[in-house]
């Protein structure tokens, strides 16, 4: 089964938390592209969640649909948040691309509330399906 099937399995809320989590970790990044004070934090937005969607999807390959798959989140993410708090309170940034700053740092916020969830568990040795 392809990463696209099993995810297609999960409960309706989980696959509506991805289409969340796509917008806020890949469309709304993009559109910080248009300002130049923000066109470095949205490469870095997008190079972490690139390499962490492809690393999530190289692990499912070697290991299923396990909690485990959250660790690129963790790994890649919690540094990224700490660097988007940080340029949402730059006072030479806009207000529309401090807004859009503030609405990704919160959906990797939320996003990494289940992902160390998912860790720690995993690493507790519940080793199941992530739902």
């Amino acid at each position: 089964m392809t990463f696209q099937e099993a995810t297609a399995q999960l409960p309706d809320w989980v696959q509506i938390w991805l289409n969340v989590l796509l917008l806020g970790a890949f469309i709304l990044p993009i559109t910080l592209l248009i300002w130049k004070q923000t066109r470095i934090t949205a490469v870095l937005t997008l190079l972490a969640s690139g390499l962490a969607s492809f690393t999530i999807i190289t692990m499912y390959d070697s290991f299923g649909l396990v909690r485990l798959l959250s660790l690129p989140h963790v790994i890649l993410w919690t540094p990224l948040l700490v660097y988007l708090i940080a340029q949402s309170r730059r006072a030479d940034v806009p207000n529309l691309p401090k807004w859009i700053i503030r609405m990704v740092s919160v959906t990797i916020f939320i996003s990494l509330v289940f992902d160390y969830y998912d860790v720690v568990r995993y690493f507790l040795g519940d080793t199941a399906s992530t739902v």
